[in-house]
C-alpha cells in the first residue's frame, strides 16, 4: 500500500481506528474525533456520540473546548507582532505591562509572600513567550503560599473554573500584587505567561485579544469556528465537557454546553486556554507551521518566526529542570509530557521520550484535546474529546492515537 496511501499503511489506519473505538465502546469516552494528515492525504474519524447518554453523533465539524490546545495557537498572535517589529524579543514589558513592572521575587519559592528581593531586571517579551517570566502554575506546589494566594485572588479558580473570569485590567491588577517565585527568565513554569501574552497583544494592538487573532490568524486560515466562545446558531456543535468522578468513574458535567462556560464572551480571552475549535480549523493552523508559515499562496508568519517557536527555547539547566520535572509527575500526568524541550506557546521534543520523533511540536489539553505536528514525517495528529483528565481515560486515549498514528505510517 505504501506511499500510494499518503505514506499511511491501510493496516495501520485500521489498527488507529480500533484503538480508538475500544474506548468509545469501553463507555468511558462517549465520543471523539481525530484527524491525521501526511501531505496531501488527510483522514478524519468520528466515533461515539456528543453526550455520555447516547443520541447526536459525534461530526467532523464538532466544536471542543481546546483548554491548553490554545496555548500554540494563540502564541500566533505575539509572532505577528514580532515579525512587524512592534515588538522585540527583549523589550521590557514595563510600558504596556505596567502592573508587572518592578517586581519582588520570592528568595524562595515555596516561601512566605513577604520574604522578596527586588527582580534583578524587568520581565521582557521572551520570558512570556518561553513561559519563564517567574509565575505559573505549580502543580507540585498547591500548598506553598504563592499558590494559595493565586487562588484567593481569583487569579484562577473563580467558579471553581481554571479559566480567568475578570476583565484583563483587573486580571492584571491581581497578578501585580503578587511576587514572582523565580527571578524573570530563571526557570520554565506552566500557563499564566500565556495569558499574559494575550493582555499584551490587546495593549500593544489596541485591539481586543480575538479581534486580532480572528483578522491576522483564524481568517486567513479559514478558521471559521475558532474562538473564545461557541456562538447560539453553533452551540448544537458543542458536547457537554465531563469531568469524570476519579473515584468512581461517574459521569459529572463540568460544562454544559447551552447556559455554560463557552456559550457566552467571557471577560477573559485566555491565550491559556481559553479557544473553542474544530479538527478542521487546527488542521489549517498547524499544517501552516509545517509549511514554514505558508497557507496556499498566503503569508500568514515568516519562516523565521514559525522556527523560532517551534524549535526548543529553553537553556540546557532550565531544559534538565523541566524534563525531571515531567519524569517525576508521570502518575500525575498519567503518562502525558516526556517532551523535553519547550518553544513559544507549546512542547518540542529534543529527545526520543516515545514514538514520536525530535522535532514534534504541539501540546495537550486538560479536556481531552491533543494537537501536534512533526516536521520529519510532514504530519498533523489531532484527537479530541469531551471528558476532561480528572481520571486517566482521555490521556489514555490520547497515548494509543499516538503510538498507533506513529505505527500507521508506512514509506
Amino acid at each position: 500500500m505504501g506511499k500510494g496511501n499518503g505514506g499511511f499503511s491501510a493496516a495501520g489506519l485500521r489498527k488507529l481506528r480500533e484503538a480508538l473505538l475500544r474506548h468509545v465502546e469501553s463507555g468511558r469516552i462517549p465520543g471523539l474525533v481525530a484527524l491525521v494528515s501526511r501531505g496531501e492525504d488527510t483522514r478524519v474519524e468520528t466515533i461515539g456520540t456528543m453526550r455520555h447518554e447516547g443520541g447526536t453523533p459525534m461530526r467532523r465539524d464538532t466544536i471542543f473546548r481546546m483548554a491548553s490546545t490554545t496555548k500554540p495557537v494563540a502564541v500566533a498572535a505575539t509572532m505577528v507582532l514580532l515579525d512587524e517589529c512592534r515588538l522585540r524579543l527583549d523589550d521590557p514589558i514595563d510600558p504596556w505591562l505596567p502592573e508587572l513592572a518592578d517586581r519582588q521575587v520570592l528568595k524562595r519559592p515555596d516561601g512566605p509572600l513577604d520574604d522578596t528581593v527586588p527582580a534583578r531586571r524587568p520581565i521582557t517579551v521572551r520570558d512570556l513567550l518561553t513561559s519563564t517570566f517567574g509565575l505559573g502554575l505549580d502543580t507540585t506546589a498547591m500548598g506553598s503560599p504563592m499558590m494559595g494566594a493565586l487562588f484567593e485572588q481569583k487569579v484562577y479558580g473563580e467558579n471553581g473554573w481554571l479559566l480567568p473570569a475578570v476583565e484583563p485590567d483587573e486580571w492584571m491588577r491581581r497578578l501585580g500584587t503578587l511576587p514572582l517565585m523565580y527571578q524573570p527568565g530563571e526557570r520554565w513554569q506552566y500557563n499564566i505567561s500565556n495569558d499574559v501574552l494575550g493582555v499584551l497583544v490587546a495593549r500593544v494592538t489596541g485591539q481586543p485579544f480575538e479581534t486580532f487573532l480572528r483578522e491576522r490568524i483564524f481568517a486567513p486560515l479559514g478558521m471559521k469556528d475558532t474562538g473564545f466562545h461557541v456562538p447560539t446558531d453553533k452551540i448544537d456543535r458543542l458536547p457537554p465537557l465531563y469531568a469524570p468522578d476519579p473515584q468512581t468513574g461517574e459521569f459529572t458535567v463540568e460544562d454544559p454546553a447551552e447556559g455554560g462556560h463557552h456559550s457566552s464572551p467571557p471577560a477573559f480571552q485566555s491565550g491559556g486556554g481559553g479557544l473553542d475549535s474544530t479538527v478542521d480549523d487546527y488542521h489549517a493552523y498547524f499544517r501552516m507551521l509545517l509549511n514554514g508559515g505558508m497557507h496556499g499562496s498566503q503569508r500568514i508568519l515568516s519562516r523565521a518566526a514559525v522556527e523560532l517557536m517551534t524549535t526548543n527555547r529553553l537553556p540546557a539547566e532550565q531544559l534538565a529542570a523541566r524534563e525531571t520535572l515531567a519524569r517525576n509527575l508521570v502518575h500525575l500526568s498519567y503518562g502525558q509530557g516526556q517532551h523535553g524541550g519547550w518553544g513559544f506557546g507549546m512542547a518540542v521534543r529534543t529527545y526520543r521520550g516515545d514514538y514520536a520523533p525530535i522535532g514534534q511540536f504541539g501540546w495537550d489539553g486538560g479536556s481531552g484535546t491533543t494537537t501536534y505536528a512533526d516536521p520529519h514525517n510532514q504530519l498533523v495528529g489531532i484527537l479530541l474529546t469531551q471528558v476532561g483528565m480528572s481520571t486517566p481515560d482521555s490521556a489514555q486515549a490520547i497515548h494509543d492515537f499516538w503510538t498507533t498514528l506513529y505505527q500507521a505510517i508506512d514509506d
